[in-house]
């Protein structure tokens, strides 16, 4: 195929996303299929649009919520997601010496499970000195994982007939990426979107006092920027807040950013090419994924046992 019909085809999948009827899991097939069978024309844009879609969306997912529901589920969610890290970093670090990955490849796979996927990874890699060979296979393990992870979730949750409060709780809690953990959930429901994402950005903000403590430890020097598209979310709740005349202007403000979250999830697709597979690896990508099971399962036993109860 011409490199003008491949683009052409891009833009024509890419504008079909923002249609209503084309949901999450449609638009990541869409994208996957797309790179793998076509090839990805702007690979490097596509990454770029897809994060600043991202951190759009989820601002824009702040206008559905009232501020004092993500302070309160924001608050209670902080001890599990605490201990949740805590014990992720233990057993990964175990698992990534019996794989034979140890070193700063197997701390980012590490740490991109415990707390924020890709973001995470790109925050500790320099405070553990990581090759960009080192980071490529971590982002890699870690974006095949939550790609698995917004098929599998649904399906899961589905299957064991979870209610939304449940699910929403699980996939902000055993997630990797914001994108994964929003993408999961809207295929769920609203209720489980709006619970998920609140979950998964409290847990986001643990990037910065986790990357500081290992700086510390490691005497690197690195510093942290705070992440601005959370404050943009906790801004959109407080403002819906104050301003409760104007719900209809945030309900739509909240079905365009549903809407752009479906573009953002093809547009990750896409980069999940076949150089990316063949970068992942045995041993990592064994660390990743038994990881990643052991973290899902316990986090959802916990959760359908009262262990973790709802928020």
């Amino acid at each position: 195929m011409s490199d003008r019909r491949r683009v052409l085809l891009f833009f024509v999948l890419a504008a079909t996303c923002l249609l209503p009827w084309v949901g999450p899991a449609a638009a990541l097939a869409a994208g996957i299929l797309f790179s793998l069978l076509v090839g990805n024309p702007a690979p490097a844009r596509a990454a770029l649009w897809s994060r600043v879609l991202l951190q759009a969306s989820v601002v824009g997912l702040g206008f559905g919520l009232g501020l004092g529901t993500v302070l309160r589920v924001g608050g209670r969610s902080a001890i599990y997601t605490v201990v949740g890290i805590a014990l992720t970093l233990g057993v990964g670090l175990l698992l990534g010496r019996l794989a034979g990955t140890t070193g700063p490849l197997s701390t980012l796979i590490s740490f991109g499970t415990a707390i924020c996927g890709g973001s995470a990874i790109a925050a500790m890699a320099p405070v553990v000195k990581a090759k960009s060979d080192e980071i490529a296979v971590a982002l890699a393990t870690v974006f095949t994982l939550n790609a698995a992870a917004l098929v599998l979730f649904p399906a899961v949750g589905h299957l064991i007939h979870l209610d939304q409060g449940q699910f929403g709780l699980w996939a902000g809690l055993a997630i990797h990426d914001t994108s994964s953990v929003v993408g999961a959930a809207s295929a769920f429901g609203p209720e489980a979107l709006a619970l998920a994402t609140t979950v998964k950005l409290t847990r986001a903000l643990w990037i910065m006092p986790c990357v500081l403590l290992a700086a510390l430890l490691s005497r690197s020097g690195q510093k942290m920027k705070f992440p601005l598209f959370i404050a943009g979310f906790v801004a959109a709740a407080g403002l819906r807040t104050l301003l409760p005349s104007l719900a209809p202007l945030w309900g739509a403000l909240v079905a365009v950013a549903r809407q752009s979250l479906v573009l953002t999830l093809f547009l990750i697709g896409t980069g999940l090419t076949g150089d990316v597979l063949r970068r992942v690896g045995v041993r990592p990508l064994a660390q990743g994924v038994v990881l990643w099971l052991l973290v899902s399962a316990a986090t959802l036993a916990a959760i359908v046992t009262g262990l973790i109860p709802k928020l």
